[in-house]
């Protein structure tokens, strides 16, 4: 409980320490970069990193690194209609062919009222987010791929013997797209970074996770943690954070709590920081990988993500798997 109140205290002190300095000072001259009250590179704000160009580049995009205007525009619209829950069958689930949305709109999870995972691509119309490997693609050791494929047909198919079986996502413990490290998903693509002295903090909308980041140069503790134990570091315009000590596997397809992550922060215009990250883990990436993303400046507020309250999904998912387990029982007799 003391460790938990020592938390609160700390981040009501920064937020406090926050809402106290005056506003981010910008030099004189257009081109000089942003800074705060203190001095330090300012890459604070309210960001959107929601967009529909996918971590991986798709197959059918093989050898394209970029696509041209006419080229992106017809991409986007195909995936724009692709993604639409409206469109999607009650029975097929998949866009079909013919098939009438109804009037309320929308089927399975969630209709696409709720849906914020961006209409077009990023502006330099790249088709994938990973910018290493060349080929656009996380560089999966061997046989680290189908171990992941198959986990998550069994997750699909219901089975969960425990709950601790299920995602980190399906628990509400860690988002989709929070990380760390940050991607785009199909919601709550937003984060607010606030900076006082001494200390970077990363609020992000998805599960209302924020990490309080210390730029002092102490060491990384020995904890583990969900979301790791990150240290920062400014690198002349760029703020450099290393995450490691996680407790387990993050958001992040095919990590685990061998994950060592670095991410990069750089303010390229008013509206614009750029964020970067490189990540490898032993476990499952034949070698390290690395993508590249745009926040850019949206208006707030971030919401609260208040993802187990009045949920009943997990009690529906366990007690399905048990439905599943006695048919299998009732079949073999």
């Amino acid at each position: 409980m003391r460790d938990r109140l020592t938390s609160v205290t700390v981040a009501a002190f920064l937020v406090g320490s926050l809402a106290a300095l005056p506003a981010a000072a910008q030099s004189g001259a257009a081109d000089e970069p942003m800074r705060t009250p203190d001095g330090q590179p300012d890459i604070s704000g309210i960001f959107t990193f929601r967009t529909l160009t996918p971590l991986e580049r798709p197959a059918v995009l093989a050898g394209q690194e970029r696509l041209s205007l006419e080229e992106a525009a017809a991409f986007e619209a195909s995936e724009r209609t692709r993604l639409n829950r409206d469109l999607f069958d009650p029975i097929a689930g998949a866009p079909s062919a013919g098939y009438q949305p109804r009037a309320e709109g929308g089927v399975l999870s969630y209709n696409e009222f709720w849906y914020e995972r961006g209409v077009e691509l990023t502006a330099d119309k790249r088709t994938s987010l990973i910018v290493d490997p060349p080929d656009g693609r996380i560089p999966y050791a061997p046989g680290a791929r189908e171990a992941r494929a198959l986990r998550r047909l069994n997750l699909r198919n219901g089975f969960a013997d425990h709950y601790t079986d299920r995602s980190l996502s399906d628990r509400c413990i860690m988002g989709f797209n929070s990380g760390p490290p940050m991607t785009a998903a199909s919601y709550n693509n937003n984060v607010q970074i606030l900076q006082v002295p001494g200390y970077v903090v990363i609020f992000n909308e998805m599960v209302h996770n924020a990490r309080i980041i210390p730029l002092d140069g102490r060491p990384h503790g020995a904890l583990r943690q969900w979301a790791g134990d990150s240290r920062g570091r400014w690198e002349g315009e760029t703020l450099v954070v290393e995450t490691t000590s996680f407790l387990t596997e993050t958001s992040l397809r095919g990590s685990s709590r061998d994950t060592e992550l670095v991410e990069r922060f750089r303010r390229v215009d008013p509206d614009t920081v750029m964020y970067e990250f490189t990540v490898e883990d032993p476990n499952n990436y034949a070698r390290p990988w690395t993508m590249m993303m745009p926040l850019r400046r949206t208006d707030g507020p971030l919401f609260e993500y208040a993802c187990h309250e009045g949920n009943i999904g997990m009690h529906g998912i366990m007690a399905g798997a048990r439905r599943k387990d006695t048919r299998r029982v009732d079949e073999i007799r």
